[in-house]
């Protein structure tokens, strides 16, 4: 990403427009891994002793493939790509603001040393918090729509817009739209692991190299992501907790805090519960982040093509009309003369 960069670079722009691509093209791909890794990790197994079910869908789901078949049996194939335009809408949004926040901030830092050069780990992760901050705080009404329409049962789907209502109509108001951003800011860490990891990694397998090949990028891309889900997994957990509706034993109470979230997870299930879901949020992350690095390093020498050569066109209209111009002054320039 840094190397191609640097060596045309794209605006601030061009580059959140190549990373937004390559992820709605990324996460379509995978998307019934993504109702897979939601279901799982909101689901709380349910005791003996239960009166009420503890998640929203009573389904228990035993491990990643019991999801899918039992999914596809119950709802069909369309079960399987459930919210699925809110999701990229969500992706769109999210990787664009982030992206494009990403390139601005580490080029006001490049741009500010006196002799310019790749930041360090700490600041590249500093740098990737940064633009995750900015870009969850615009973004994250969608991924709550989003959350919900994974989680909603058979018989009671809504649309984008029916579910934004919903959660607008509940206890929270306009301000469940903004559920879980605290677990989300804190979360911003996952992509700065995966992007400040990305960029060390590649200095480190491929030093020196401007551009890779797609299946070098889909490496430092999957690896890069395994680092960052493994260490965030329990707060990705917490996070859809929040964000998708209060289960019946809770009697309508939404959870306030992710804290709040893990101790009622631990409770019922123990502390190892806090990583249920990590084999299909793992497959799809490391699948995505792959897919996302290869398509972008692709895009982004495909943009550069294009400006330059949207750049040569209109050099050369601007040449055309001075041109004309000059010979338009030549010809008036006799009679003003006389």
């Amino acid at each position: 990403m840094a190397g191609t960069a640097s060596a045309s670079p794209l605006p601030p722009w061009g580059n959140a427009l190549a990373g937004a691509t390559g992820a709605v093209l990324a996460n379509a791909i995978v998307y019934p891994l993504d109702i897979v890794k939601t279901r799982l990790q909101v689901q709380v197994k349910r005791k003996k002793s239960d009166q009420e079910p503890l998640t929203t869908n009573d389904a228990h789901y035993t491990s990643s493939l019991d999801a899918i078949k039992r999914i596809f049996e119950d709802e069909g194939l369309m079960g399987l790509y459930s919210g699925i335009n809110g999701s990229l809408l969500g992706v769109t949004s999210t990787n664009f603001a982030y992206f494009y926040w990403y390139s601005t901030i580490r080029s006001v830092y490049l741009s500010s040393q006196a002799i310019p050069k790749p930041p360090g780990t700490a600041m590249e992760l500093s740098l990737g918090a940064a633009a995750g901050a900015v870009a969850q705080v615009f973004t994250i009404p969608v991924s709550v729509i989003t959350t919900r329409q994974q989680t909603q049962p058979k018989g009671d789907k809504k649309g984008l817009l029916d579910t934004g209502r919903e959660v607008v109509h509940s206890d929270d108001g306009w301000t469940g739209l903004w559920r879980g951003l605290k677990a989300s800011l804190v979360l911003v860490v996952n992509p700065a692991i995966t992007y400040g990891a990305y960029q060390r990694l590649r200095v480190f397998l491929f030093p020196g190299r401007a551009n890779l090949r797609p299946w070098e990028s889909f490496l430092l891309g999957a690896m890069s992501k395994a680092l960052a889900t493994i260490a965030t997994q329990p707060l990705i957990v917490a996070k859809v907790g929040l964000q998708s509706r209060p289960p019946p034993a809770r009697q309508g109470r939404p959870f306030r805090s992710f804290i709040e979230v893990m101790s009622y997870i631990i409770e019922h299930e123990g502390p190892l519960a806090l990583f249920k879901g990590l084999a299909p949020q793992l497959t799809k992350g490391i699948i995505v982040q792959g897919l996302l690095m290869m398509t972008k390093e692709r895009l982004e020498i495909l943009f550069i093509i294009l400006f330059a050569y949207l750049r040569r066109v209109r050099d050369s209209k601007l040449q055309q009309l001075a041109n004309t111009a000059a010979v338009r002054a030549k010809e008036v320039m006799p009679i003003v003369a006389r």
